[in-house]
């Protein structure tokens, strides 16, 4: 069964999180239906939003690998059922 979800992700010190966090997402662009990422260059951080649809299993994966990269904290957000 599908579901919608939202990762919301802050990336502490962007400049060396950011290109791991990328890869990660590339992986999994068949779920992914719009991001937005917002730069907070003062204070050394970035948070981004990522809305996706895809199955339980193939959000959680994608959850638990972006919380695994050092200086990101995750969560996320699933519709009960479509």
């Amino acid at each position: 069964m599908e579901k919608i979800a939202v990762i919301g992700a802050v990336l502490s010190h962007p400049e060396t999180t950011q290109v791991l966090f990328n890869q990660t997402v590339a992986a999994y662009k068949n779920l992914i239906k719009g991001r937005m990422g917002i730069p907070f260059d003062k204070e050394d951080t970035a948070v981004i939003a990522i809305t996706l649809q895809g199955g339980l299993d193939e959000i959680n994966a994608l959850t638990g690998k972006l919380g695994k990269i050092e200086g990101v904290s995750v969560k996320t957000a699933i519709s009960d059922s479509l």
